[in-house]
């Protein structure tokens, strides 16, 4: 792309992509740093940011390598930034040099970065002169080629120690768009139709889906507005399924959606059967997002701002015959959409949120009526997050039994993982899944 012909200049971006990351490093999700982006230039920023995120070990690295103590933050982001876009020129969003002079351009003009421009100047130069043995000292360090941190990768080989590599390459690629089809509305079938008539390609991504070969804005999707189709992870679209196929009352099941929010999960579950469904959220603020997913579905659930750990508090009594419990985690499976989670978690942040699903397990159970269903879940590839997890559930409860599940789900790119024969055959994100139920006395 010819920076020149752009209306944004690409170093006033390159600023924006240095706070970000700033950001991040300082514990900011990047959902929530790109949403001080200023609007006209969020695309292109994010863009660029997921790219940085993507190579951000390798460019640490070579920082390193530049300059042996760390300079101020905002210019550590900004170098960093650059050498993350630049470091493999056959990848690079721009050419490599107009990159460099866009970056000292970016640390002239900022009060921030202003003293260190000359610094910044002199690293990206020598960066230019020496880049390939630059590069090539990088491949010594695990974390420059793998771009996690070096407990992630521990971390991964211990769980896979045939699989991590696997693993860690598909989580620096970009992930499908995938839509849930409104089973209620119509089909995968006829969506693919409908959407070949418009001009758009898919394939179909199990019974529910269809993923785009392009991605796409939601509102230039056929019948996104009227609640046809939901974007939704192909891996995400197996919890309705799972926890309410072969589950018959005389009654309209009463079922429990326990951390509902945004409202995908919630929302399938409705399309998928006729049943009466409690959703909770310990944020109110993200209950209104379940609200807003309700809404443009035509759909309608009890939402309840509440802690699921604490029944107590927003419980009527009555028992459950179904609890989704799509347990807060590490979000370990979906760095391919969020690439900013590998640089946010710690180590120990691990052992706390087994605690905190440990803690919802044992006071959600309770709630499930004999011969009823839980459908434990997460977003995470890491064992102590799921079947590690199950196994100390069932040693304590002896009435709970495991229902045949996919356990984990590996992220993947063009192929089917480790799941249930019925597995869909397409790129998923990395998931867990157990189905329990309660034995009848």
């Amino acid at each position: 792309m010819d920076v020149n012909e752009q209306k944004i200049p690409l170093w006033r971006q390159l600023q924006e992509v240095a706070s970000v990351l700033q950001s991040i490093r300082s514990g900011v999700s990047g959902t929530a740093a790109l949403a001080e982006v200023p609007a006209d230039l969020r695309p292109g920023v994010q863009s660029l940011t997921f790219h940085v995120l993507r190579s951000l070990g390798r460019a640490e690295s070579l920082r390193q390598q530049l300059a042996s103590r760390s300079p101020p933050p905002p210019a550590d982001a900004l170098l960093c930034t650059a050498l993350a876009l630049a470091w493999h020129e056959e990848d690079a969003p721009y050419e490599v040099f107009t990159l460099v002079n866009q970056a000292v351009e970016a640390a002239k003009r900022s009060a921030e970065t202003q003293a260190q421009a000359s610094f910044i100047n002199a690293c990206l130069r020598r960066f230019l002169r020496e880049r390939e043995a630059l590069v090539a000292h990088t491949e010594k360090n695990p974390v420059a080629v793998w771009n996690h941190p070096k407990w992630w990768i521990s971390r991964l080989q211990k769980d896979w120690p045939t699989r991590w590599q696997a693993i860690l390459a598909a989580n620096n690629r970009h992930a499908p768009m995938t839509l849930r089809v409104n089973i209620r509305r119509t089909n995968v079938s006829n969506y693919l139709q409908t959407l070949q008539d418009t001009g758009l390609s898919a394939t179909a991504a199990g019974n529910w889906g269809v993923t785009l070969v392009q991605p796409k804005p939601v509102n230039d999707l056929p019948g996104f507005s009227d609640g046809v189709v939901s974007v939704q992870d192909a891996s995400a679209q197996l919890a309705a399924p799972l926890l309410l196929s072969g589950l018959t009352s005389a009654m309209p099941l009463r079922v429990l959606d326990a951390c509902a929010a945004p409202g995908g999960k919630t929302a399938h579950l409705l399309e998928f059967a006729d049943c009466q469904v409690s959703a909770l959220d310990v944020d109110p603020i993200r209950c209104e997002k379940i609200h807003q997913t309700l809404q443009r579905l035509g759909l309608q659930a009890q939402v309840l701002a509440a802690d699921a750990g604490n029944p107590a508090a927003w419980w009527d009594g009555q028992l459950f015959d179904a609890v989704l419990l799509d347990a807060p985690c590490s979000a370990s499976g979906i760095v391919r959409r969020h690439p900013d989670v590998r640089w946010l978690r710690r180590e120990s942040d691990i052992a706390q949120l087994g605690a905190i699903q440990a803690r919802l397990l044992k006071s959600l159970w309770p709630l499930v009526k004999p011969g009823g269903r839980l459908l434990y879940c997460t977003c995470s590839v890491f064992r102590a997050e799921g079947e590690d997890q199950i196994k100390t559930f069932l040693k304590h409860n002896t009435e709970a039994a495991l229902l045949p599940s996919p356990g984990h789900l590996i992220p993947i790119n063009g192929a089917s993982g480790d799941a249930t024969p019925d597995n869909l055959a397409c790129d998923h994100d990395g998931f867990y899944y157990a189905l329990l139920e309660k034995r009848t006395a």
